[in-house]
């Protein structure tokens, strides 16, 4: 494992540790309300899993943090996935050493010149890959509103935006990695 790696982690864990602990004392225990059964059907609290139907402000932290880290930890491992799978890393013949000009010459500065520059592939899985994920986007979003406007609203709002947002990254991360060109740039320093 690399240094930095291990440094993030112990940070993240030096973050999250004091959270927990202050987490696991919970709040006092608290009466649950419940709908009167023989006047309606619905039930709002009913839920895919199981969860604790109240929850501490220090909880919430814990959950928003380790969500948060997951997140940046998912998105990185698409963001590698995708620039691996569509950008070879072979060098191309408008690769050049460190010194070098590719390119137009108004992209050049005296300190600043593009030493490597890759078309974008413009492939036809490409635009399979963000049709599809911007169909999924729309029926996410759509969900989410069906939910928002019936009776109950609270039981899958989260499922809803998590695929609503999940796919909107990933259609990101699709048009990076199969629709912009890839650039190198290096840079003069005074130091």
């Amino acid at each position: 494992m690399r240094r930095e790696t291990i440094v993030v982690l112990l940070l993240v864990v030096a973050v999250l540790l004091p959270m927990w602990y202050v987490a696991l004392h919970g709040e006092p225990p608290s009466e649950q309300i419940e709908i009167d059964q023989s006047v309606t059907e619905m039930r709002p609290l009913q839920e895919i899993v199981d969860t604790p139907e109240k929850l501490a402000p220090s909880q919430v932290g814990v959950i928003v943090w380790v969500a948060l880290f997951g997140l940046v930890a998912v998105l990185t491992a698409v963001h590698r996935f995708m620039d691996s799978a569509v950008r070879s890393n072979r060098p191309t013949d408008e690769a050049v050493a460190d010194g070098g000009q590719v390119g137009v010459p108004w992209f050049w500065t005296d300190d600043r010149w593009v030493v490597e520059y890759r078309d974008a592939t413009d492939a036809m899985e490409g635009i399979v890959a963000m049709g599809g994920l911007t169909i999924l986007a729309i029926v996410f979003a759509a969900l989410f509103t069906g939910e928002y406007l019936t009776l109950a609203r609270t039981q899958y709002f989260g499922v809803y935006a998590m695929g609503m947002f999940v796919s909107l990254a990933l259609l990101t991360v699709s048009y990076y990695a199969w629709f912009l060109p890839h650039v190198e740039v290096a840079e003069r320093r005074g130091h």
